[in-house]
Formats: C-alpha cells, structure tokens, sequence
C-alpha cells in the first residue's frame, strides 16, 4: 500500500471519529442490517434504513456510494448521513464494496452494480418502490456511481465488463457530491501513486480512458444533481462534469455551498449535525422528489 492510500486511511478515520461521535441511530427510524448482497460476507454487505412512520408501503430509494479514495470506507461510516436522508421520506441502502488496494478495480464498480441488482430483486420484501429509486455518491464514489450510469446508457462501455448486467437498474436520477470524474496524473498529482493501489496495470492511459466518467457518459445519462464547496479540494471537476452535462443536455441542477468567509470541507454533507448539511441534503431530496410521481 502507498504511503497515499495510508494516509488517505489515516486521516479519514480520524476525521471520521471526530464527526460522527455521540450519534446513535434516531428513535424514527427502522434499520435492517449487514444484509449479504454478494458472496463475500464482509464486504459485500448492506443495510436498509426506513422511516418507521411509513410502515411496510413501498419508498422511493436512494442508494448511497460512499467515497474514501477507492481505499477507505465502509457502511458504517456512512449510516448517519444515509440514516439522515430516510428521515426525509426515503428508504435508503447504503453499503460496503471491496477496497483497493487488496480488491484492484473494477471489484469496487462489480459491487456498487451488485448493490442495485439486489435493489431489483429484493424490492419487494424492503419496500423499495422500482418506480422511483435514486443514488448519490461523494468523492471517489460520486466517480463509481458516474462510471455505473455510465454503464446503464452506453452499451459498449458496460460490454467492456465480465460482470455487466443485461438488464441494469437506472436511477431517475442521481445526486454527485464533491466527486471526481477525470483522473489525471500528470504534473506530480497526487492521483498517481494512489491509482497506482486503485488499478490493476497502475494507471496506464488506457486505463484512466476506462474510468473516465465524462468520456462514457452519453444524452441518455440520468438527471443530475451536482455540487461541490469553498473547500473542496477537487472543486474543478464539478466545472468539467457541468461542461459534459451541458453538451450533453442533460438536465443538471448545480449547487455551491460556502463561500471564502465561510470554508466549508470536502463532503461536508456528511455531518448532519451541520446546518449547511441540512440544508445541502434537503435540497438533494428536492430534487429527488421532483421525479416522483403517485
């Protein structure tokens, strides 16, 4: 493991720790856990989180992809924040992929595909409402989640996998938060040595082709709710991902929270004891409710 990927570890737990601690689950919510959606009973696990007042009605869904530079991150560090947007009418789904550099991409792609198949064919025991499912994702999972609508429209590129579903689900639409969606490593970036952990050939250009979501998208890619901050250190991609969409038509709303009086850190969303975090989930699930349709 790279020195990169150790301090992307490091860093992230401890900021993790210190942002999440004294939360426990609201009295409001129903929770269904480290339920398998794979064959690996430890990572390929998920949790559904509900509103107890909808009872067993079917919800629209939102599936969460969490970030953590392709090498760090679990459910648990994100149920939170996704147990923070089932309060707000949804059933959410939020879970664990296998982590670089031990599972070398696609292993991360393969599971976040798994993750909404097994949406599709347990929607009906977990109330999950197949009329009206919706995903977000930050940082590196805001790339996974890109690359698997990716898949869902362009035919080619989902070929271009052993592991791609006939018949994927589409979201109606999807929420990208603070993400990245072209990889670069030239000029001493330091995705270089971290792509190094994350591929299988350590970043050729062929390979940085494959995961780049602006080259595979096409007009048949979902609605797009994208957003970044006055602190988010890769706030240029929210530029290039606003440029493809608009070439592309496709409806995109834009969103930037902070300003440089008031720094606001890379996916700030997440601390829901936040009231800018507040107010950016609420304006993700209005997006998201815009699409219903009863």
């Amino acid at each position: 493991m790279s020195v990169q990927s150790r301090m992307i570890r490091f860093l992230f737990t401890r900021s993790d720790n210190k942002r999440d601690a004294g939360l426990c689950t609201p009295d409001e919510i129903i929770r269904s856990d480290d339920i398998c959606y794979g064959d690996n009973t430890k990572w390929q696990v998920l949790d559904v989180y509900r509103p107890k007042m909808s009872g067993i009605q079917p919800l629209p869904v939102i599936v969460s992809v969490h970030g953590g530079g392709w090498v760090y991150g679990d459910k648990e560090r994100y149920q939170y924040y996704c147990m923070d947007l089932a309060r707000r009418g949804f059933a959410v789904v939020n879970f664990t992929y296998r982590l670089a550099p031990r599972h070398k991409f696609p292993a991360s792609l393969e599971d976040t595909s798994l993750a909404f198949s097994w949406v599709s064919t347990n929607a009906k025991q977990y109330g999950l409402d197949l009329d009206h499912v919706f995903a977000v994702g930050d940082s590196a999972g805001a790339h996974l989640l890109g690359l698997y609508c990716c898949m869902c429209v362009n035919p080619e590129y989902a070929r271009s996998y052993s592991f791609a579903a006939s018949a994927m689900l589409k979201p109606n639409a999807i929420a990208l938060n603070c993400g990245i969606y072209e990889i670069r490593t030239t000029g001493g970036s330091m995705n270089k040595s971290l792509m190094k952990d994350v591929l299988p050939e350590k970043g050729t250009d062929d390979e940085l082709e494959q995961i780049n979501v602006l080259r595979h998208m096409n007009s048949d890619f979902p609605p797009v709710l994208y957003m970044t901050c006055s602190g988010d250190f890769l706030q240029d991609q929210a530029a290039l991902l606003g440029e493809r969409l608009h070439k592309l038509q496709i409806p995109s709303v834009s969103k930037f929270y902070g300003d440089k009086d008031h720094i606001l850190p890379h996916v700030f969303h997440c601390d829901i004891r936040s009231h800018e975090a507040a107010r950016c989930n609420d304006e993700e699930c209005a997006f998201f409710r815009s699409f219903l349709s009863f």
